[in-house]
Protein backbone atom coordinates (compact mmCIF):
# COMPACT_ATOMS: atom_id res chain seq x y z
CA UNK A 1 0.00 0.00 0.00
CA UNK A 2 2.96 2.16 0.64
CA UNK A 3 3.50 5.52 -2.34
CA UNK A 4 0.02 4.68 -3.56
CA UNK A 5 -2.63 7.13 -3.43
CA UNK A 6 -5.75 6.52 -1.66
CA UNK A 7 -8.62 5.18 -2.35
CA UNK A 8 -11.72 7.41 -1.54
CA UNK A 9 -15.11 5.92 -1.96
CA UNK A 10 -18.15 8.18 -3.26
CA UNK A 11 -21.39 6.80 -3.70
CA UNK A 12 -23.55 7.63 -7.07
CA UNK A 13 -27.09 8.58 -7.61
CA UNK A 14 -30.21 6.22 -8.04
CA UNK A 15 -30.39 4.16 -11.63
CA UNK A 16 -32.60 6.16 -13.50
CA UNK A 17 -35.37 5.60 -15.91
CA UNK A 18 -32.95 3.93 -18.54
CA UNK A 19 -30.86 2.25 -16.10
CA UNK A 20 -28.10 4.67 -15.89
CA UNK A 21 -26.20 5.53 -12.64
CA UNK A 22 -24.44 9.52 -12.79
CA UNK A 23 -22.85 11.51 -9.88
CA UNK A 24 -21.79 14.95 -10.86
CA UNK A 25 -18.11 15.59 -11.77
CA UNK A 26 -17.07 17.89 -9.12
CA UNK A 27 -17.13 14.99 -6.33
CA UNK A 28 -14.21 13.29 -8.10
CA UNK A 29 -12.45 16.77 -9.11
CA UNK A 30 -12.68 17.68 -4.65
CA UNK A 31 -11.37 14.17 -3.86
CA UNK A 32 -8.69 14.81 -6.87
CA UNK A 33 -7.52 18.28 -5.63
CA UNK A 34 -6.86 16.66 -2.40
CA UNK A 35 -4.94 13.94 -4.00
CA UNK A 36 -6.67 11.36 -3.34
CA UNK A 37 -7.95 8.53 -5.74
CA UNK A 38 -11.30 8.53 -6.63
CA UNK A 39 -13.51 5.21 -7.24
CA UNK A 40 -17.36 5.71 -7.90
CA UNK A 41 -19.79 3.31 -5.96
CA UNK A 42 -22.84 1.93 -6.91
CA UNK A 43 -26.09 1.36 -5.12
CA UNK A 44 -26.62 -2.39 -4.61
CA UNK A 45 -23.39 -3.44 -4.20
CA UNK A 46 -23.95 -6.52 -1.65
CA UNK A 47 -20.06 -6.98 -0.68
CA UNK A 48 -19.89 -4.62 1.37
CA UNK A 49 -17.19 -5.67 3.81
CA UNK A 50 -14.62 -6.33 0.76
CA UNK A 51 -15.77 -2.69 -0.64
CA UNK A 52 -14.00 -1.34 2.96
CA UNK A 53 -11.47 -3.95 2.89
CA UNK A 54 -10.37 -2.23 -0.57
CA UNK A 55 -11.01 1.57 0.03
CA UNK A 56 -9.50 4.04 2.20
CA UNK A 57 -12.28 6.74 3.38
CA UNK A 58 -15.78 7.31 2.22
CA UNK A 59 -18.18 10.09 0.77
CA UNK A 60 -21.47 9.53 0.90
CA UNK A 61 -23.00 11.78 -2.09
CA UNK A 62 -26.21 13.91 -2.32
CA UNK A 63 -28.65 12.94 -4.32
CA UNK A 64 -33.00 11.98 -3.90
CA UNK A 65 -34.89 12.07 -0.73
CA UNK A 66 -34.50 8.87 2.07
CA UNK A 67 -37.75 6.95 1.99
CA UNK A 68 -39.37 8.21 5.21
CA UNK A 69 -40.24 4.69 5.58
CA UNK A 70 -36.90 4.09 6.73
CA UNK A 71 -37.78 6.24 10.00
CA UNK A 72 -41.15 5.27 10.46
CA UNK A 73 -42.83 8.37 8.70
CA UNK A 74 -45.09 9.11 6.16
CA UNK A 75 -44.30 10.42 2.70
CA UNK A 76 -44.71 14.05 1.90
CA UNK A 77 -46.28 14.66 -1.36
CA UNK A 78 -43.48 16.57 -2.78
CA UNK A 79 -40.73 13.50 -2.55
CA UNK A 80 -38.38 13.23 -5.40
CA UNK A 81 -35.90 10.31 -6.02
CA UNK A 82 -36.90 8.45 -3.61
CA UNK A 83 -35.14 4.93 -4.08
CA UNK A 84 -34.92 2.30 -2.17
CA UNK A 85 -32.01 -0.26 -3.28
CA UNK A 86 -29.65 3.22 -2.88
CA UNK A 87 -31.29 3.79 0.74
CA UNK A 88 -30.50 0.30 2.10
CA UNK A 89 -27.06 0.30 0.55
CA UNK A 90 -26.23 3.59 2.05
CA UNK A 91 -27.83 2.93 5.19
CA UNK A 92 -25.74 -0.12 5.69
CA UNK A 93 -22.75 1.41 4.31
CA UNK A 94 -22.69 4.47 6.19
CA UNK A 95 -22.91 1.96 9.82
CA UNK A 96 -20.30 -0.33 8.57
CA UNK A 97 -18.33 2.43 8.03
CA UNK A 98 -18.74 4.31 11.24
CA UNK A 99 -18.32 1.16 13.20
CA UNK A 100 -14.75 0.76 11.43
CA UNK A 101 -13.75 3.88 11.97
CA UNK A 102 -13.32 5.01 8.50
CA UNK A 103 -12.64 8.57 7.76
CA UNK A 104 -16.24 9.58 6.10
CA UNK A 105 -17.20 12.81 4.48
CA UNK A 106 -21.36 12.88 4.43
CA UNK A 107 -23.14 15.31 1.93
CA UNK A 108 -26.39 16.54 1.91
CA UNK A 109 -28.33 13.42 1.59
CA UNK A 110 -25.30 11.87 2.98
CA UNK A 111 -25.58 13.44 6.25
CA UNK A 112 -29.34 12.78 6.18
CA UNK A 113 -28.78 9.34 5.55
CA UNK A 114 -25.92 8.94 8.20
CA UNK A 115 -28.96 10.08 10.65
CA UNK A 116 -31.80 7.98 9.88
CA UNK A 117 -28.59 5.76 9.78
CA UNK A 118 -28.59 6.43 13.66
CA UNK A 119 -31.76 6.27 14.31
CA UNK A 120 -33.00 9.52 13.38
CA UNK A 121 -35.78 11.91 11.45
CA UNK A 122 -35.66 14.28 9.05
CA UNK A 123 -38.17 17.30 8.15
CA UNK A 124 -39.31 15.96 5.11
CA UNK A 125 -40.08 19.77 3.59
CA UNK A 126 -38.15 22.72 5.27
CA UNK A 127 -41.03 25.56 4.28
CA UNK A 128 -43.45 23.71 6.11
CA UNK A 129 -41.90 23.59 9.09
CA UNK A 130 -39.28 26.11 8.73
CA UNK A 131 -40.31 29.10 6.91
CA UNK A 132 -38.45 31.20 4.12
CA UNK A 133 -36.53 33.16 6.21
CA UNK A 134 -33.43 31.36 4.32
CA UNK A 135 -33.68 29.65 0.95
CA UNK A 136 -32.18 26.02 0.78
CA UNK A 137 -32.06 25.98 -2.82
CA UNK A 138 -33.52 27.65 -5.78
CA UNK A 139 -36.23 26.73 -7.66
CA UNK A 140 -37.20 24.30 -8.82
CA UNK A 141 -33.91 22.46 -7.44
CA UNK A 142 -31.17 24.48 -8.18
CA UNK A 143 -28.25 25.16 -5.41
CA UNK A 144 -28.30 28.53 -3.93
CA UNK A 145 -25.87 30.49 -1.46
CA UNK A 146 -26.21 31.39 2.03
CA UNK A 147 -24.35 31.73 5.24
CA UNK A 148 -23.84 29.07 8.18
CA UNK A 149 -22.35 29.95 11.38
CA UNK A 150 -20.10 26.73 12.84
CA UNK A 151 -19.59 26.04 16.48
CA UNK A 152 -15.84 27.88 17.52
CA UNK A 153 -14.92 24.32 19.47
CA UNK A 154 -16.01 21.93 16.86
CA UNK A 155 -13.42 19.76 14.69
CA UNK A 156 -15.30 21.01 11.54
CA UNK A 157 -14.23 24.40 12.60
CA UNK A 158 -10.84 23.59 12.95
CA UNK A 159 -10.75 21.82 9.53
CA UNK A 160 -12.23 24.58 7.54
CA UNK A 161 -10.24 27.32 9.49
CA UNK A 162 -13.12 29.23 9.60
CA UNK A 163 -16.38 29.75 11.88
CA UNK A 164 -18.66 31.85 9.46
CA UNK A 165 -19.18 30.15 5.69
CA UNK A 166 -20.64 31.04 3.00
CA UNK A 167 -22.36 27.62 1.30
CA UNK A 168 -24.14 26.10 -1.34
CA UNK A 169 -27.02 24.79 -0.49
CA UNK A 170 -29.33 22.45 -2.54
CA UNK A 171 -32.16 20.60 -0.43
CA UNK A 172 -35.82 21.22 0.94
CA UNK A 173 -34.80 18.56 3.78
CA UNK A 174 -32.94 18.46 6.83
CA UNK A 175 -32.35 16.76 9.81
CA UNK A 176 -34.94 16.66 12.63
CA UNK A 177 -34.86 14.35 15.44
CA UNK A 178 -30.83 13.33 15.90
CA UNK A 179 -29.62 9.80 15.80
CA UNK A 180 -27.25 8.02 18.11
CA UNK A 181 -24.05 10.22 19.52
CA UNK A 182 -24.61 12.73 16.81
CA UNK A 183 -24.13 16.30 17.63
CA UNK A 184 -24.92 19.95 16.23
CA UNK A 185 -21.83 21.76 15.40
CA UNK A 186 -23.45 24.27 12.62
CA UNK A 187 -26.86 26.04 11.78
CA UNK A 188 -28.09 28.47 9.03
CA UNK A 189 -29.65 31.64 10.51
CA UNK A 190 -33.63 30.04 10.53
CA UNK A 191 -32.16 27.18 13.14
CA UNK A 192 -31.21 24.27 10.32
CA UNK A 193 -29.23 21.57 11.36
CA UNK A 194 -25.99 22.49 8.80
CA UNK A 195 -23.74 19.81 10.28
CA UNK A 196 -22.93 17.02 12.66
CA UNK A 197 -20.58 15.20 14.62
CA UNK A 198 -20.79 11.65 16.23
CA UNK A 199 -18.86 12.08 19.82
CA UNK A 200 -15.96 9.99 20.17
CA UNK A 201 -15.67 9.89 16.35
CA UNK A 202 -12.86 12.11 15.26
CA UNK A 203 -13.34 10.60 11.47
CA UNK A 204 -16.52 11.51 10.72
CA UNK A 205 -17.84 14.65 9.18
CA UNK A 206 -21.55 15.73 7.89
CA UNK A 207 -22.75 18.69 6.36
CA UNK A 208 -25.91 19.60 4.90
CA UNK A 209 -24.71 21.49 2.04
CA UNK A 210 -23.06 20.80 -1.14
CA UNK A 211 -19.02 21.96 -0.65
CA UNK A 212 -17.81 20.46 -3.94
CA UNK A 213 -20.00 23.02 -5.52
CA UNK A 214 -17.54 25.58 -4.60
CA UNK A 215 -14.54 23.60 -3.35
CA UNK A 216 -12.28 24.49 -6.45
CA UNK A 217 -12.63 28.17 -5.65
CA UNK A 218 -13.55 28.24 -2.07
CA UNK A 219 -10.45 26.82 0.06
CA UNK A 220 -12.75 26.27 3.15
CA UNK A 221 -14.84 24.30 1.12
CA UNK A 222 -12.13 22.02 -0.24
CA UNK A 223 -10.19 21.64 3.13
CA UNK A 224 -13.18 19.32 3.79
CA UNK A 225 -11.70 17.06 0.79
CA UNK A 226 -8.27 17.82 1.97
CA UNK A 227 -9.06 16.50 5.62
CA UNK A 228 -10.83 13.58 4.02
CA UNK A 229 -8.00 12.35 1.84
CA UNK A 230 -5.57 13.13 4.67
CA UNK A 231 -6.83 11.07 7.01
CA UNK A 232 -7.18 8.58 4.50
CA UNK A 233 -3.45 8.51 3.82
CA UNK A 234 -2.44 8.09 7.18
CA UNK A 235 -4.51 5.05 8.07
CA UNK A 236 -2.76 3.52 5.11
CA UNK A 237 0.57 4.51 5.96
CA UNK A 238 -0.37 3.13 9.38
CA UNK A 239 -1.66 -0.36 8.23
CA UNK A 240 1.44 -0.70 5.72
CA UNK A 241 3.12 0.14 8.09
Amino acid sequence: MTGRLPLIGITTYHRDERGYITLPGEYADAVRRAGGLPLLIQPGESAIEALLETLDAIVLSGGGDVDPACYSAAPHELLHWVDQERDGFEIELARRTVDRGMPLLCICRGMQLLNVARGGTLIQHLPDEIGGTVRHTQPPRDATQHRVDVAPDSRLAKIMGAETVTTASWHHQALDVLGADLHVVARAADGVVEAVEIRGNEHVTAVQWHPELTAEVDATQQRLFDDLVAQARAASTKVSG
